[in-house]
């Protein structure tokens, strides 16, 4: 697929489509220092063959969209606590980023599926754009940073397990990196696709071969975004909340919130699944997602039948 670009002000954000045009749209939003890519090509084309009309993007400073590294890399500390001082930008913009890609393709509502941090930017533009968002899925997500939702002791153990270990210069220990990582954020009920991670991971430095801090500018953002649990009770569209009951970086606690908050979401939880989507799981996520669409209001258009 041809990769396309557009505007929200000064920011270029890449994308790319799936399926037919005519389809049900269907937004991807990535996670924290992921790229689009990391939404599996065969993921996004089992969705196109049920209906879908697929877009996945690069988020601000992460693969061929615009990155900020000239406002530096903002260290654990000050995310944790000042993020609202440090942060070059917020949730916001990149909700306005997600926006901007659905202007591009010319949707007037689509539907979002937002895993991670991309999670909490879908939450985020279906609370100040709610005529934009026909249905809402968060996978592995949360409603804003706050304690006790991420797992401290899993960003320490990435931090020092990554730390300690001498990585070769370039793409190979670019690669490597990831792959330890999923080893630790993964699914520990079923097994890592090690050799897709290292495809995905080799596409991704490829694209984008010095990330510059990127990860921890999205970081900042969400932490000076502030709680979204408050907000979420206004929202009024048919919502589905995916997690792992194993996830290590996300607890489950976090998914219960936001369904409890969001009137009549759908809380699905994956015994086994960490913090990804196994292989494993697509067809029943994808059931998932086409039963929501299925349940969208006949005042937002496309409705799935």
């Amino acid at each position: 697929m041809p990769i396309r670009t557009t505007r929200n002000g000064a920011v270029e954000i890449a994308y790319e489509t799936f399926g037919a045009p005519d389809g049900e749209p269907l937004l991807l939003i990535m996670g924290t220092a992921m790229q689009m890519v990391m939404w599996p090509d065969d993921l996004c084309a089992m969705l196109a063959d049920r209906g879908f009309a697929v877009a996945r993007f690069d988020n601000r400073d992460a693969g061929l969209s615009t990155h900020f590294s000239e406002a530096g890399r903002p260290g654990l500390a000050k995310d944790w606590f000042r993020a609202g001082r440090v942060a070059a930008y917020r949730l916001e913009d990149m909700s306005d980023d997600a926006l901007a890609v659905m202007d591009a393709l010319g949707w007037s509502g689509a539907h979002l599926f937002g895993a991670s941090l991309g999670g909490a930017v879908a939450q985020l533009t279906a609370i100040r754009r709610p005529e934009r968002v026909r249905t809402l899925t968060v996978s592995s997500s949360y409603a804003g940073w706050r304690r006790g939702r991420v797992n401290m002791w899993t960003v320490l153990r990435l931090m020092i397990s990554q730390s300690l270990k001498r990585y070769p210069a370039g793409r190979e220990g670019a690669v490597q990196r990831v792959v330890d990582a999923m080893r630790i954020l993964g699914s520990p009920g079923y097994p890592l696709d090690e050799a897709w991670w290292r495809h995905a991971a080799g596409v991704s430095y490829d694209r984008d071969s010095s990330p510059a801090g990127g990860e921890m500018r999205q970081s900042a953002a969400a932490g000076a975004t502030g709680d979204l649990l408050p907000r979420l009770a206004a929202l009024d569209l048919p919502t589905l909340v995916i997690h792992g009951e194993d996830d290590p970086m996300i607890r489950p606690r976090a998914a219960k919130e936001i369904a409890a908050a969001v009137p009549g979401a759908r809380l699905v939880l994956y015994p086994g699944m960490g913090h990804n989507l196994p292989g494993e799981l697509w067809a029943d996520i994808v059931d998932q997602l086409c039963a929501l669409a299925g349940r969208s209001q006949p005042g937002r258009e496309g409705a799935m039948g």
